[in-house]
């Protein structure tokens, strides 16, 4: 099924309607209490919802959370996400000279930013892709049990590699899901001068660099911001608010700007946890073993702070399939998913909250 929102998150929202719709003309009611929360502005990161949820702290009182979003893990198994990283991202502009400069006249005159910010950013990672920032993992501890929670998701490395297209990981975790477990630093993009047609011999006057970081629930997005301000300031760089003035560029042979934004905030449920215990139970009625549990999922979710505001347990009932270009033309749902998906629900809300 090809539609805008197919599978994040009509599909989703669809099967759990349908589920509710086939218990009704069954005149089968749940066993407890139903609360619906349908969120349209998730995609713009859930501007209004968390102070909603403080301000109708009764009306929101839940003692589980279920949230229908996210897509399932690459084996396209039934799949529980127990939480979500938040994000951080941030601007590093490096500036040459007041204005483009023709390189034939003023190469092995005026320095080139982007040699600068090139030395700059790629001194943020070793050569086995560890964020070389001291202290950036700091406070991230993952014991043996949940190590061996991990290590039951069903992932090959060869396999992903292949899949990727890549010869060998970053070595941040000892695999794909433990690398999940701690906060990632990505250049998510850079600009500066032209390309393509439009490529001009010039020394650019100035590079942009997008940052993007995702954050674990140990880790403060705005105390990783700072490290990286001083990352920065450390390798000689004096920063300015936007442009530097004549006098700055008088004195300052390295010039830069840096802002940041916090954006979501990470959330985790443990998964040895009696909301972990209950879906699983309901999912095994009719999947058998075949259910996959996750930690975490990698991306960012904006109901962390409403997670955060009612704090009650939540996990993430993952419905769509693995390739279903969320975002993205020919966004998909498959059939069979959506079916399953129907069927998650019926086994969830069939399910006996246990005394």
């Amino acid at each position: 099924m090809f539609a805008r929102s197919a599978s994040d998150s009509k599909g989703p929202a669809m099967a759990f309607i349908t589920a509710l719709e086939i218990l009704d003309a069954a005149n089968t009611k749940p066993l407890y209490n139903i609360k619906v929360i349908m969120d349209f502005q998730e995609e713009m990161g859930s501007p209004h919802l968390p102070a909603t949820v403080a301000s109708q702290s009764d009306l929101f009182a839940a003692d589980m959370l279920f949230v229908m979003d996210g897509t399932r893990h690459l084996s396209n198994l039934p799949t529980l996400t127990y939480g979500a990283r938040g994000i951080a991202t941030a601007k590093l502009k490096v500036f040459g000279a007041h204005y483009p400069l023709h390189s034939g006249q003023y190469g092995n005159f005026a320095p080139n930013p982007v040699f600068q910010a090139a030395k700059l950013i790629s001194g943020l990672k070793d050569d086995t892709g560890r964020v070389t920032i001291p202290g950036f993992y700091d406070g991230i501890t993952i014991t043996k049990k949940e190590k061996a929670l991990l290590q039951k998701v069903p992932e090959n490395l060869d396999s992903i590699r292949k899949r990727l297209g890549i010869a060998v990981q970053d070595q941040v975790g000892v695999n794909y899901q433990e690398s999940l477990q701690y906060p990632s630093l990505n250049i998510r993009g850079l600009r500066s001068g032209w390309v393509g047609d439009k490529v001009r011999t010039i020394i650019p006057s100035e590079v942009l660099t997008e940052i993007d970081m995702r954050l674990v629930p140990e880790s403060d997005g705005r105390r990783l911001m700072e490290l990286l301000k001083t990352y920065i300031k450390e390798n000689g760089y004096h920063l300015v608010d936007s442009i530097p003035s004549d006098k700055e560029r008088a004195i300052y042979p390295k010039l830069a700007s840096f802002t940041y934004k916090i954006g979501s905030k990470p959330f985790r449920t443990p998964m040895d946890s009696p909301i972990g215990n209950f879906l699983n139970k309901a999912l095994h009625k009719v999947f058998g073993n075949n259910i996959v549990n996750m930690r975490t999922t990698g991306g960012s979710q904006p109901m962390a702070p409403f997670i955060n505001t009612l704090n009650v347990p939540a996990v993430s009932i993952r419905i769509p399939n693995p390739d279903n270009n969320i975002h993205s033309p020919n966004e998909n749902i498959r059939l069979g998913n959506f079916l399953e998906g129907i069927i998650t629900c019926l086994a969830i809300l069939d399910e006996p909250i246990p005394k």
